[in-house]
């Protein structure tokens, strides 16, 4: 009986040590559905690539091509990105519904949540009070529409922080993923992956980066969240002050997660690329 209860302490040890040393890896792209590069670029990085999950922007003006595309690899995770801000200079959306409260001077969503002290005159949402019930009304909209046409989409994220953008928006955020059965909150635990991307760096710089993070990551579940796209088509017409070469930098982002140079060290360290909807269970 004792050697019967030493073997099943040792073998469930065992199993426990394995299940603990798995080196788990979250690759979210963010932001399909704002232009036709970033769609082309966001699924590229899912069907030759390492994402598992993409966020949606129920507001953005590719959107509907983001579904049809969408549509062709239902077994890719998708969140719903939820929106305040319009961020561009030279493409801009507004919200789904009427909200006053949440626009700018021209009905378009503002550029950022908060005060951008490097840019002068930027509308930011917060410089005047904000409507709760009109940002009740907007996130149901986008909730719904995304769900319309993406009834598999499983989770909510948010879009340059917007639901953190004060301590009422985000008890409303909470209430809405509970009601609708998205979680917002990312797996307990979930390490935040460091040191890769930034917009000076050239897209061979990014390939490398990637690959000396995946060599040096240790056991648990690890998240990377980035931008793809290419320094081509409608993305080179898009920026803002201060952040000019956006297709540049997000084609690195691209480079990186398709490169054979990361998938060799993912399969080397049995890395297991996990979407937000499978680390999420239980």
């Amino acid at each position: 009986m004792k050697a019967f209860f030493l073997f099943l302490f040792l073998t469930t040890h065992l199993a426990f040590s394995q299940v603990s040393n798995d080196i788990r890896l979250i690759v979210r792209s963010d932001d399909i559905g704002f232009c036709h590069t970033a769609n082309d670029a966001c699924i590229k990085v899912y069907t030759d690539g390492i994402s598992r999950s993409v966020e949606i922007l129920a507001t953005a003006p590719w959107f509907m091509e983001a579904v049809k595309l969408l549509k062709n690899h239902p077994q890719y995770d998708v969140g719903v990105h939820l929106c305040l801000t319009s961020e561009w200079e030279n493409l801009k959306w507004r919200p789904l519904t009427h909200a006053p409260s949440l626009t700018d001077a021209d009905g378009y969503f503002p550029q950022f949540i908060w005060e951008n002290k490097n840019l002068k005159n930027s509308a930011y949402l917060l410089q005047k009070t904000i409507n709760i019930a009109e940002v009740e009304r907007e996130f149901r909209a986008q909730i719904e529409h995304v769900k319309k046409y993406i009834p598999w989409a499983s989770h909510l994220t948010a879009h340059m922080g917007c639901t953190n953008a004060n301590a009422e928006v985000k008890a409303l955020t909470e209430r809405l993923a509970a009601e609708y059965h998205l979680p917002i909150q990312l797996p307990k635990g979930a390490i935040g992956v460091k040191g890769f991307g930034g917009a000076t760096k050239s897209p061979e710089q990014k390939e490398q980066d990637l690959v000396n993070i995946l060599k040096n990551l240790g056991p648990g579940t690890h998240y990377l969240v980035e931008h793809p796209g290419y320094d081509s088509g409608d993305m080179k017409g898009v920026g803002h002050v201060g952040y000019e070469n956006v297709a540049y930098d997000r084609e690195g982002v691209t480079r990186a997660f398709t490169s054979a140079a990361v998938k060799k060290v993912i399969a080397e360290r049995n890395i297991k690329l996990v979407s937000i909807k499978e680390a999420l269970q239980p």
